[in-house]
C-alpha cells in the first residue's frame, strides 16, 4: 500500500536540497549586482519553503516500501524540474512554462536540448543554474540524496538501483549509502580537475565552472552560442574530449583505477572495451569520410572534430565545435548511431548502454550456435558473472520499449509539422539524452520553434530516458496502485 506522507515526507528533503542548490546562483548575480538577483532569491526561497513544509509535516515518515520507492523516483524527478522552472519563469528570461520545464527537464536529465537562442545575452547566475542542473542530474538527484539522507532503511538500494542507468552495476560496498558518497566523490574529484584543466588552456573561472557541470555530466549546455567551437585553442577541445569521455565511464572503474592504482581495470571491463573500440572506428570512419575537409581545417584539426562528435553524441553530451548538420550522409548515419549507443553503465550518460548490446549480442550468438548444437549448453555471461535469466528478459524489454518509445515520439513530432529526419532524431536526442540533433533541431538551431505540445511531449521522453523506462511505465500499472 502507497502511503502519501512518506512518500511527502521525502520529497520534502529532496526538494529542500534543490532549494539549497539554488542559492548557490547567488555567488554569481550578487558580486556582478545582477537585476536577476531577486527572482533568484524569491525562487530559492519558495522551494525551501515548499520543502520544509513537507518534511516538517511528515518528519515522522517511516521507512518507504516497494512501490513508494518508485513513486518517489519518479516524482523526485518531476517535481525537481518544476521548482528548477522557477528561476527561469520569475526572472523573465523564459516565461513561458513550458519553455521553462523544457529547459530545466533538459538540464536535470543531462539531455541538453535548448529553446534559448542566445545564452550570451543571459545573466551569470542563470547561466549558472542552468548548468549547475546538469551537474546535479548527471550523477543523480536520488543518488545525491542517498548520499545524504541516512534515514531511508532498506529501501535504499531501490531507490538508488532505480536511477542508476545501466543493465548491471558494480558494487563499491556494502551499504548503499557509502556507494552513493563514494559515486559523488569521485564525481566531485573529476570535476576538480576538468576545472583545473579547462582554466589552465584558456576558460575563465565562470566559464571553467560551468562547463565542467556540462561534461562531467554529459549534459552539453555551454555559456556560449557555438558551444565549444567559441574556444579554438585545441588544447582545450581535446581536453573536452578526455573529460567527456571519462564521463561516458561506468564511475565504479575510475574509483577501482583510484583505489588499485591500475589503469588495466578499464580494460578488463568487456562494456569499456566496446565502448572504445566503437569510438575509435567510428571516428576513423567519420575522419576519411570528411577527406574534402583534410585541406582546410589540416589533418589534426579534421581528426579532432570528427573525434569530438562522435564522442559527444555516443557521451550524449552534445557539444559541438562545428555544424555537423553540413557533413556527408555518412558521417551524419553514424553519428545518429551514436545516440542509440551511449557511454557505459554506470556512467552519466544515456541511450541504450553498449552493455545491453553486449547481453543481446552474446545471447544472439548463443542461439546460433545451438543451431549447429542443439543439445549442448551454452552459459551466458556478462563480466565475468552468470547473466540471470530475469536479466537478460529485462534488458531485451527494455530494447523493445527503448524502441516502441522511439517510434511513438517521431510520430507525435512528425504530426505536429516536422519533416522526418527532424522528428526523428528530436525524438532519439531526447530519448537518449543527447542534446542536439539533426535538421530543424541541429547543433546551430535550437527547440524553441517547437509549439507547447512538442516541448512537452520531448521533456516526458527525456524524463523516460533518464531514468531508463521502468520507473515511470509501473506508474501506470492498476496494480501498482491497489494494495
Amino acid at each position: 500500500m502507497i502511503r502519501p506522507a512518506v512518500v511527502l515526507g521525502y520529497l520534502g528533503r529532496i526538494i529542500l536540497i534543490i532549494g539549497i542548490a539554488m542559492l548557490s546562483c547567488l555567488t554569481w548575480s550578487v558580486p556582478y549586482q545582477e537585476p536577476e538577483t531577486i527572482p533568484i532569491l524569491l525562487a530559492a526561497a519558495i522551494t525551501i519553503g515548499c520543502g520544509l513544509l513537507l518534511y516538517l509535516s511528515f518528519s515522522k515518515s517511516s521507512p518507504i516500501n516497494f512501490r513508494e520507492g518508485f513513486l518517489l523516483v519518479s516524482l523526485a524527478w518531476i517535481v525537481a524540474s518544476v521548482f528548477g522552472s522557477l528561476p527561469y519563469m520569475f526572472s523573465g528570461y523564459l516565461p513561458s512554462f513550458f519553455d521553462a520545464f523544457f529547459e530545466t527537464v533538459s538540464g536535470f536529465t543531462t539531455t541538453g536540448a535548448s529553446v534559448v537562442s542566445d545564452v550570451e545575452s543571459w545573466p551569470k547566475g542563470l547561466l549558472y543554474w542552468r548548468c549547475l542542473t546538469q551537474w546535479l542530474g548527471g550523477m543523480g538527484i536520488i543518488a545525491l540524496f542517498v548520499a545524504v539522507i541516512n534515514t531511508l532503511g532498506s529501501r535504499a538500494k531501490q531507490l538508488f538501483k532505480a536511477e542508476v542507468p545501466g543493465p548491471v552495476s558494480d558494487i563499491l560496498s556494502p551499504r548503499i549509502r557509502e556507494n552513493a558518497r563514494i559515486l559523488w566523490i569521485t564525481y566531485l574529484v573529476l570535476s576538480i580537475l576538468c576545472a583545473t584543466a579547462y582554466y589552465i588552456f584558456g576558460m575563465d573561472a565562470f566559464d571553467a565552472i560551468c562547463h565542467t557541470f556540462t561534461t562531467l555530466s554529459t549534459g552539453g549546455f555551454s555559456t556560449k552560442n557555438s558551444s565549444i567551437g567559441f574556444f579554438t585553442n585545441p588544447w582545450l577541445q581535446w581536453s573536452v574530449i578526455l573529460f567527456m569521455f571519462l564521463g561516458g565511464v561506468n564511475f565504479a572503474l575510475h574509483f577501482f583505477c583510484f583505489k588499485k592504482r591500475n589503469p588495466l581495470v578499464y580494460l578488463k571491463n568487456a562494456e569499456f572495451r566496446l565502448y572504445s573500440l566503437i569510438i575509435i572506428v567510428a571516428s576513423l570512419l567519420v575522419f576519411v569520410n570528411l577527406q574534402d575537409k583534410w585541406a582546410v581545417a589540416g589533418i589534426e584539426g579534421t581528426l579532432r572534430a570528427a573525434i569530438f562528435q562522435i564522442v559527444s553524441l555516443i557521451t550524449t553530451t552534445g557539444f559541438a565545435t562545428t555544424d555537423f548538420n553540413i557533413w556527408p550522409p555518412l558521417s551524419l548515419a553514424l553519428l545518429l548511431t551514436m545516440m542509440f549507443i551511449g557511454g557505459c553503465s554506470g556512467s552519466t550518460a544515456g541511450s541504450i548502454k553498449p552493455g545491453r548490446y553486449l547481453i543481446i549480442g552474446n545471447r544472439t550468438l548463443i542461439e546460433l550456435k545451438k543451431m549447429v548444437h542443439p543439445k549442448a549448453v551454452f552459459p551466458l555471461r556478462y563480466g565475468g558473472m552468470m547473466v540471470r535469466e530475469d536479466l537478460l528478459i529485462n534488458v531485451l524489454q527494455f530494447f523493445f520499449l527503448y524502441m516502441a518509445f522511439a517510434l511513438l515520439g517521431t510520430l507525435i513530432m512528425a504530426s505536429l509539422g516536422l519533416d522526418f529526419l527532424s522528428a526523428f532524431s528530436a525524438t532519439a536526442t531526447s530519448l537518449g539524452n543527447c542534446g542536439p540533433g539533426l535538421g530543424l533541431v541541429g547543433p546551430m538551431s535550437n527547440f524553441s520553434f517547437l509549439p507547447d505540445a512538442g516541448k512537452f511531449t520531448l521533456s516526458i521522453l527525456m524524463l523516460v530516458g533518464r531514468l531508463e523506462i521502468y520507473p515511470i511505465l509501473v506508474l501506470f500499472l492498476p496494480s501498482f496502485w491497489h494494495e
